[in-house]
Order: C-alpha cells, then sequence, then structure tokens
C-alpha cells in the first residue's frame, strides 16, 4: 500500500489499478489447502462462493480505506492452469462454466452491490482459451452482464493465431475488450 500510494502521488495522471487473486483460503478449497489443485468447495451460489465473492469486496473496501481504488479486478488468475500447477503454487482451478457460475451468481452480484465502480475482467488465462472460454461466459446473459472485457496472458501465444482466438472473440462479444494482463521471458526453464 505505502508503494502504490507514492506511485499514484508521483503520477502526473491517474493510475488504472487490477487486481488478480490467486487463491482462497484452504477452508474454502476442496484440497484444504492455499496450495495444489482444488476448486471452491460446493457450487456457485453457495456459502463458499459467496463468503469468496465477499472476500473481493473486503480487498476493495480496505484498499479504499488507504486511497487506492482499482479499477478493475479479475474473477481468478489462470484458473485452468490450477489443473496443472506444481503442488506449492497457490491457485483455485475453474472451468468457463464455473466461473460464468461463480461470477453470475455471486462475484458480479456483490460487486454489484458494492460502492466500489471496480469493472469484473473474465479468464485472465491463456488465449488458447479463446474463443471457447468467452462463448461459455459471455454467452450466458447473466453473466455478460458484469463482465466489462477479458484478461489474456501470452504464454502460449505461438501455439494458436491471434485470428482464431483474439480477433475471433473480438468478433463476437465486440462490446467487451480484450486485455493482456501477463508477460515475461524466460517462463520455460530450458530456455
Amino acid at each position: 500500500i505505502p508503494l502504490l500510494c507514492r506511485a499514484l502521488a508521483m503520477s502526473k495522471r491517474p493510475l488504472l489499478l487490477f487486481a488478480s487473486p490467486w487463491t482462497a483460503p484452504g477452508w474454502m478449497k476442496s484440497n484444504g489447502d492455499v496450495r495444489g489443485k482444488g476448486t471452491l468447495k460446493g457450487k456457485a451460489g453457495d456459502k463458499y462462493h459467496k463468503t469468496w465473492a465477499n472476500y473481493f469486496i473486503k480487498f476493495l473496501d480496505e484498499y479504499a480505506k488507504h486511497n487506492v481504488t482499482f479499477w478493475a479486478v479479475t474473477a481468478q488468475n489462470e484458473p485452468l492452469a490450477g489443473l496443472f500447477t506444481p503442488p506449492q503454487a497457490p491457485t483455485i482451478a475453474f472451468t468457463a462454466a464455473q466461473q460464468r457460475d461463480f461470477i453470475a451468481q455471486d462475484l458480479g452480484p456483490a460487486l454489484a452491490r458494492s460502492p466500489h465502480r471496480t469493472r469484473l475482467l473474465m479468464l485472465d488465462d491463456q488465449r488458447i482459451h479463446l474463443p471457447h472460454w468467452a462463448k461459455v461466459v459471455l454467452g450466458n446473459a447473466t453473466a455478460a452482464r458484469y463482465v466489462a472485457g477479458l484478461a489474456v496472458h501470452w504464454y502460449l501465444d505461438a501455439i494458436v493465431p491471434p485470428g482464431c482466438s483474439l480477433e475471433a472473440t473480438h468478433k463476437l462479444f465486440p462490446d467487451h475488450f480484450l486485455l493482456y494482463t501477463e508477460a515475461c521471458t524466460g517462463f520455460f526453464m530450458f530456455r
């Protein structure tokens, strides 16, 4: 928070911040641990999903007390990577249908009821999952109403041409923006 406050104070224009969760507390997860493969217990609309959605609001509330506001949050960082990560990585696995239902029944309504004007981004994973992921989530009118855009990572970009993923998704859902939210070099250990 002190670093964000310093950056905000030094900037000549507003900074747009976004946040992306890695994991829920272990007691909310199917594997009982913040690390490793696990989903949220239960299903969308239940106490675990509503509580996790309220964590987002509490996060925004606490940062707002320090005059730090977030332009957007993502529903989950790399939701499919949660199925493939090393056992020590903190993550939650979501399928597109699980993310759709969480957004439609829990996270979207919680954000809409909150005093925060924070936007919601979906996917936040590799573009290889497009346009399928967008069709599942944005194909649901309730979920689509809460989603401002799609967050995309670049790590597997060489596998799928942009025309088959980004362009196809934009043609299907032109009212939802596409934003690259994560990238780095050197992520493959053999390079």
